[in-house]
């Protein structure tokens, strides 16, 4: 501690000096996309498993994957191999290969809320208090992971299951100042996903919220992210379905082939899908989905109906249809029917080991507030100033590039 700030030494290295030890602290750390992406990560620090899938693989300039450090909180207190066995999305010899690992690694007591969250809920909760004694217990767990993992670098990730939309226009979420007075007020508008983030924040640590929950997309928090210069990044990933859907949705635009209905539905039934049987955190899920088409097509496709069910028997084993209807020319009417059949945590644990990475390396340039050059990853990418986000995954996948190689202004923003 130093004696004339207060605060603790920082071990952030600088310069071109890389990251030892890379802290990820995970939201929802006992669920089937953060098991995944930590057994992933020690299947490849055995070399037990390739890199198929990790897109950013190829760069070398960016935190080694076995620099990943990884703790977080969870409603379950069930260690990780035991997790992993539960979501049965890896192969039981895989688990057993890294269990001693993975039984070491228990999820810290989470903060909870079933009014935000009803369908999802456990014993491993931080006892009720106040907003201000709950974010005060997430920012210790912060310090304390920081500190006896002896890390350079910590990333907080957003993992944790989709809870129901705020109320946007909340005074309490328009600055930074009304959401320290919310804080202490106990304002509802303030959701358990709200107080990650800002944990992570006033840590001085970068944030990724790869849900559809608001995290730190709101006002008061991306303002404070810029205060704090720490980059956030968020949010909803981009895995199966959507990423489908904005690599086709160019292609048919640029063959002037006019969307007249776009019908989707996913089946799935892992611990995301039982959340999602909620109508408020389906919403939530819906919204992010749903805002992508009209973008990319640059016209509104009056008959875009998405869905999604919940269904026990799939587990993670996700199926995502889609039936398209075309016009082209002469008024001839097309279809185009999808059907694929995805493994959700597998599409969804690379990405966030990716952006964890990249998170890290925007810490190191100095970038602060909202990287709208990783809207690559997500349906709903956070944008600075209310600018409408780019959704083609070619384009976004340019910008991530272009800003990788220094082609691009700070933090990706023209």
């Amino acid at each position: 501690m130093n004696a004339l700030t207060g605060k603790r030494p920082s071990r952030r290295r600088s310069g071109d000096e890389p990251l030892d030890r890379l802290g990820v602290a995970v939201v929802g750390l006992g669920g089937a996309v953060a098991t995944t992406a930590v057994a992933g990560v020690e299947l490849l620090r055995l070399g037990a498993c390739g890199q198929d899938g990790l897109p950013l693989a190829a760069r070398t300039d960016l935190v080694p994957y076995e620099a990943l450090v990884f703790g977080g909180w969870d409603v379950s207190p069930d260690d990780l191999a035991k997790a992993a066995h539960l979501h049965q999305v890896l192969e039981p010899a895989q688990i057993e290969a890294v269990a001693p690992r993975l039984q070491r690694l228990r999820p810290w007591p989470a903060v909870a809320d079933p009014d935000y969250c009803r369908r999802v809920t456990g014993a491993n909760v931080v006892p009720s208090g106040g907003l201000r004694e709950q974010t005060d217990r997430l920012r210790e767990d912060l310090r304390r992971f920081r500190a006896e993992r002896e890390l350079d670098e910590v990333v907080v990730v957003n993992l944790a299951s989709t809870e129901r939309q705020p109320d946007p226009a909340s005074p309490s979420l328009a600055s930074p100042e009304a959401f320290e007075a919310a804080l202490d007020g106990g304002s509802e508008a303030i959701t358990p996903a709200m107080l990650y983030a800002y944990a992570a924040l006033r840590e001085g640590m970068a944030y990724v919220n790869f849900t559809p929950s608001v995290g730190a997309d709101v006002p008061a928090l991306t303002l404070l992210a810029e205060r704090q210069g720490v980059p956030i990044a968020g949010k909803d990933g981009k895995t199966g379905q959507t990423m489908v859907k904005t690599v086709l949705a160019p292609a048919l635009r640029s063959r002037a082939l006019r969307v007249e209905g776009w019908y989707s539905t996913n089946l799935l039934g892992n611990r995301d899908g039982r959340a999602l049987e909620d109508p408020g955190s389906l919403a939530s899920k819906t919204a992010a989905k749903e805002s992508v088409l009209d973008a990319v097509l640059g016209y509104p496709v009056e008959d875009h109906v998405v869905r999604i069910e919940y269904y026990r028997p799939r587990g993670d084993q996700k199926e995502a249809w889609d039936n398209i209807d075309l016009v082209g020319f002469l008024g001839r009417r097309m279809q185009m029917k999808i059907d694929f059949l995805c493994r959700d945590s597998v599409l969804a644990a690379p990405l966030v080991l990716e952006l964890v990475r990249l998170l890290a390396e925007a810490r190191r340039r100095g970038e602060r507030g909202v990287q709208e050059q990783f809207g690559f990853f997500f349906k709903a990418p956070m944008t600075a100033g209310g600018r409408v986000p780019e959704h083609a995954l070619h384009r976004q996948e340019r910008a991530l590039l272009d800003w990788l190689d220094g082609r691009a202004a700070q933090g990706g923003r023209p």
